[in-house]
């Protein structure tokens, strides 16, 4: 059994800053890839950063320079800076996971509200 946690979103000025945190548990071996999507109301789910286990990441071309992703081995975190009324959005964490039964479907947290407004 794996589980997501993902926490962090809330109701932050334009300009302003947000921390978004996504824990893994359970029985884990490997977490290859972890990162996040979006989905806007009326809009398809984008993918926001993604991180993996060596390193190396992904962006949007809409957060670069604004929101830096970072991981250890089973928690990642974003950072979201410079924040946009068109960041608002629910947030969603994801993780590609090797279990010590095998490799595992996609794992996505429950999703953290992000709103950007004055």
């Amino acid at each position: 059994q794996v589980q997501l946690v993902d926490s962090g979103g809330g109701l932050v000025q334009p300009g302003g800053s947000l921390r978004l945190s996504c824990a893994a548990s359970g029985s884990i071996h490997t977490i290859y890839v972890m990162g996040w999507y979006r989905q806007a109301p009326g809009k398809q789910r984008e993918l926001v950063a993604q991180i993996t286990g060596g390193g190396d990441t992904v962006y949007a071309d809409s957060v670069k320079g604004r929101f830096t992703i970072s991981r250890d081995k089973t928690t990642a975190n974003l950072q979201m800076n410079n924040l946009k009324p068109e960041d608002t959005a629910v947030y969603y964490c994801y993780a590609d996971i090797r279990a010590f039964t095998g490799n595992r479907p996609r794992d996505w947290g429950p999703g953290t509200q992000v709103t950007v407004s004055s």
